[in-house]
């Protein structure tokens, strides 16, 4: 599934502002040694935070139809995950660093939510619109001071990219068969006999109409 959201960003970030300007889109971690080979300019968006947001968590099941609707298998609804990416720029200079970024940001904005058609694989087969926020307020992830400090690199200017997904919670349970008949009602006269007439009027199907048993 993680995989899958690197391609929906790299998708994203390939197009807009960004769409035939040669930027690599790379996803490697910022390091010293990483930043010294560089040698073209490049949008780095490195993976630095996975966690649960608790606030989506549901109970209960959830029902999987087959091509007919028939309700063939129920599972736990889906469990979100909050992916978080440090989104940075790599050129000679600072300026065109800050181009880069802006560009970042004209590219991401519009997408504030994503389509299941926007997205790939078993992630897009899940049929559910993922939110994305760029530049958020932090809440639950790393300070990103503290990320840049565990990658003994230098703070520089970025982006802090946030795409929220669901990922399938296991097992799945069988359903029953599904129910293809209906009850009917019987009911009796004041005399005992049975009011044929009345079942079929509460027979699924069938239009109850007015009247009292005789």
């Amino acid at each position: 599934m993680i995989h899958e959201v690197d391609e929906v960003l790299k998708g994203l970030l390939n197009g807009g502002a960004l769409a035939g300007s040669g930027v690599e889109i790379a996803f490697d971690a910022p390091t010293r040694e990483w930043a010294a080979r560089r040698n073209a300019p490049a949008v780095d968006a490195y993976l630095y935070d996975i966690r649960e947001d608790v606030g989506r968590r549901q109970r209960g099941t959830v029902p999987v139809r087959d091509d007919q609707g028939v309700v063939r298998t129920r599972r736990q609804p889906p469990r979100w995950f909050r992916l978080a990416y440090l989104v940075t720029a790599w050129t000679k200079r600072p300026e065109d660093e800050h181009r880069l970024l802006s560009a970042v940001l004209a590219t991401l904005l519009p997408h504030e939510t994503l389509a299941p058609g926007q997205l790939t694989g078993s992630l897009a087969n899940l049929g559910l619109t993922v939110p994305l926020t760029v530049a958020g307020p932090h809440t639950e992830a790393r300070s990103l001071a503290d990320v840049w400090s565990a990658l003994g690199g230098e703070l520089k200017p970025s982006l802090d990219v946030v795409i929220t997904v669901p990922f399938p919670a296991y097992p799945e349970y069988d359903a029953g068969p599904p129910v293809t008949e209906g009850a009917g009602v019987r009911v009796r006269a004041v005399d005992g006999t049975l009011d044929d007439n009345a079942e079929r009027r509460h027979r699924p199907g069938h239009l109850a109409t007015g009247g009292a048993a005789q």
